[in-house]
């Protein structure tokens, strides 16, 4: 997630104070008007049997980085690392692993920001695995963390009292055998001295990084692989580069451990040794695609505007206008948010150094005190803006050119900057001075969302998100204490101007607890999104994946107690992005923002086969060809990515689009001629 200062905040210990028994009261508290009585809105009739669909986005996890080893049960294939050899069940490296291989590579201020750096040299071994996340557990007892907590099944609450490394953040992981001469390639992380339960460290992923790590090139081209991205510079952006500069110099002693990331990246579960059992349960028994991705590069935020938009969203001004963000300019005058920041991305390396950027970061200072770096907005309309022409240049000289689809004069939005409104409805860009908030704000956004969509039409649907009740009625504790671990970027709607100052706002921006209610009380939207907060979201380092999984289960259990909801409902679990883990699949080329890596999909219905594996390209934004095919709604606006054609493929490779760019609508992964009860 990496929203400033979560993270900070996240790996605190907890502190037990007036603020817990604020919670205690909070979750006794009943029910809004606005959830008791949920929508007026009238029925409207479906193209499919769903009529209720629920998609619940994890963090940061690639495909392979958790199905590396899954074996279908059914007569279905699947492309992961064991079915391409690069490992083997046990997870050692396989046949192929030389597929897999990482390499370091040179790119000098001389050269600019390059996508595909030249100087390759494969490692031999990686550079050290590093840790990262909690030293000890959040939580000191389940008692407290039930207190927090409201997301789990009663036996997944001791997770928040496990794991924690032992480990200070940047060491080397000596859970990991080997750590510091591991081979070139994929590495497992689990073994008898690091157990499936426990915090890991988080690698980068931001939107350069990302392009970079895939190290795209159209000469290096094939039929199987037409966009000429080998990922192949995973661990050297890590280590060269990591989660940015802000703008501040490198150190003189910089080294392959100075990011404290290291080969982090390469890291994968083996399901074959009882890893990820939960996901491996629903990947049996209902339907899953091997296909599925991240649809920009690059981190939370964007990733999440994406999946409620179809499309990037742009620095705007105050009457709605595009405009260009502060530019080495100074910020929120006469408070102690003042200082000097560059919003706008600069991934030129820096003088004297091997990539490392100039302008690149989430930003620094800001909660009171001075405010520096931050760049991460893009006009990638202008080829003279660094890093521009190399991702342009490249889209272009495809078989089959992508336009960038970049408006002239939009600075769009690549990674992680809070949302331009509270959850009341309140301008949060006017409030950058405020020493609890952050410059690192985007102003208010036109940006027009699938919920504007699902308005016109009166189709109920809601944003869920787990702590939103703690946040609505005191957003600044998302920043300072650790009882608010709602994600503010991570609410698509929370941007938009049309949705947070609508007299309707409070009805489709909801608490999970409202949710629970809708379920048990059969009255759930037609459309409804679902966002766990930090603690159980899955995030590397603040989460962990077992915690996610038992998010996920209470989810799935409450739904299927309510037989008549289930018969007509579809569930959708999947990620926001892959958080910058490695993976193997093919990446098409949409637009100047993505694709990005393949990140799980999974759909929990009745109406899936079981051990079903859809190969059909798609993104997060085929949920929203799904809703506009099982709603009869238009593509969001006319540059939106839901007016991509469905993928026509080969007979001989079902995961490369010949029509690119083109996504699917995930009709496939349903069976919708036999209904399991």
């Amino acid at each position: 997630m990496s929203t400033p200062g979560f993270l900070a905040q996240a790996r605190r210990h907890l502190a037990v104070g007036v603020s817990l028994f604020a919670i205690v009261a909070n979750l006794g508290a009943p029910l809004p008007a606005a959830a008791q009585n949920h929508d007026r809105e009238r029925e409207t009739s479906t193209t499919t049997p769903i009529k209720h669909v629920i998609v619940i986005i994890g963090e940061n996890r690639t495909f392979d980085h958790i199905f590396a080893t899954y074996q279908p049960t059914s007569s279905d294939t699947v492309s992961n690392l064991l079915s391409k050899g690069i490992v083997n069940a046990d997870g050692t490296p396989g046949a192929n692993f030389s597929l897999a291989s990482q390499s370091a590579a040179t790119d000098t201020s001389a050269d600019g920001y390059q996508l595909s750096p030249g100087g390759n040299v494969a490692y031999s071994p990686l550079p050290p695995v590093l840790a990262g996340g909690y030293t000890t557990p959040p939580f000191p007892d389940v008692a407290t963390a039930k207190l927090y907590e409201y997301g789990l099944p009663a036996d997944y609450y001791v997770y928040l009292t496990t794991g924690g490394t032992g480990l200070n953040h940047g060491d080397v992981d000596t859970r990991i055998p080997n750590a510091t001469t591991l081979p070139s390639g994929p590495f497992q992380l689990t073994s008898s001295t690091h157990p499936y339960d426990a915090y890991d460290n988080s690698p980068v992923h931001r939107f350069y990084q990302m392009w970079q790590q895939l190290d795209c090139n159209t000469a290096k081209a094939t039929s199987s692989n037409p966009s000429g991205c080998t990922g192949d510079l995973f661990p050297w952006v890590e280590t060269t580069i990591g989660a940015g500069s802000n703008g501040l110099a490198q150190s003189s002693t910089f080294n392959d451990t100075t990011t404290k990331e290291g080969s982090t990246s390469m890291g994968f579960y083996n399901m074959q040794q009882g890893d990820a059992p939960y996901l491996k349960y629903l990947a049996d028994h209902y339907a899953m695609s091997d296909n599925y991705h991240q649809a920009v590069m690059g981190g939370t935020g964007a990733n999440h505007v994406m999946l409620g938009s179809g499309d990037a969203i742009w620095f705007a001004s105050s009457n709605g206008e595009p405009a260009e963000p502060p530019h080495n300019e100074l910020v929120a005058a006469g408070t102690a948010n003042a200082g000097i920041v560059d919003e706008v991305e600069n991934p030129d390396p820096q003088e004297g150094t091997n990539n490392w950027y100039t302008e690149d970061g989430y930003g620094g200072g800001s909660y009171g005190s001075a405010s520096y770096g931050g760049g991460t907005y893009t006009d990638c309309s202008d080829l003279s803006q660094p890093g521009v022409s190399q991702i342009v240049g490249y889209l272009g000289a495809l078989s089959q050119p992508i336009a960038p689809n970049c408006d002239p004069g939009h600075f769009y939005l690549l990674n992680n900057y809070n949302p331009g409104y509270y959850g009341d409805g309140t301008n949060a860009y006017l409030d950058i001075g405020n020493s609890l908030s952050t410059v690192f704000t985007i102003p208010p956004s036109p940006l027009r969302t699938i919920g504007d969509s699902l308005n016109e039409k009166h189709i109920t649907w809601a944003y869920f998100g787990d702590q939103w009740n703690t946040y609505l009625a005191n957003p600044y504790n998302n920043y300072v204490t650790a009882d608010n671990t709602y994600c503010n970027i991570c609410n698509p709607f929370q941007y938009a101007t049309s949705i947070m100052t609508s007299s309707t706002r409070a009805r489709h921006l909801q608490d999970e607890l409202n949710l629970y209610k809708a379920i048990q009380k059969g009255e759930l939207p037609a459309v409804s999104f679902l966002k766990p907060d930090g603690w159980l979201d899955g995030h590397p380092a603040s989460s962990k994946l077992d915690l996610f999984e038992g998010f996920v289960k209470n989810i799935v259990d409450r739904v299927q107690a309510n037989q008549e909801l289930w018969s007509s409902t579809a569930i959708i679990v999947t990620f926001d992005e892959g958080g910058g883990y490695y993976d193997s699949g093919y990446v098409q080329p949409l637009d100047y923002f993505g694709d990005g890596t393949r990140i799980p999909a999974i759909v929990v219905s009745p109406f899936t086969k079981a051990g079903h594996i859809s190969h059909v390209y798609a993104d997060h934004v085929s949920v929203l060809k799904f809703i506009d095919a099982n709603w009869g709604l238009a593509p969001i606006t006319t540059r939106s990515r839901d007016n991509f054609p469905n993928p026509i493929t080969s007979s001989t490779n079902p995961y490369v689009p010949l029509n690119s760019p083109a996504l699917g609508d995930l009709m496939d992964l349903f069976n919708f001629s036999s209904h399991k009860k």
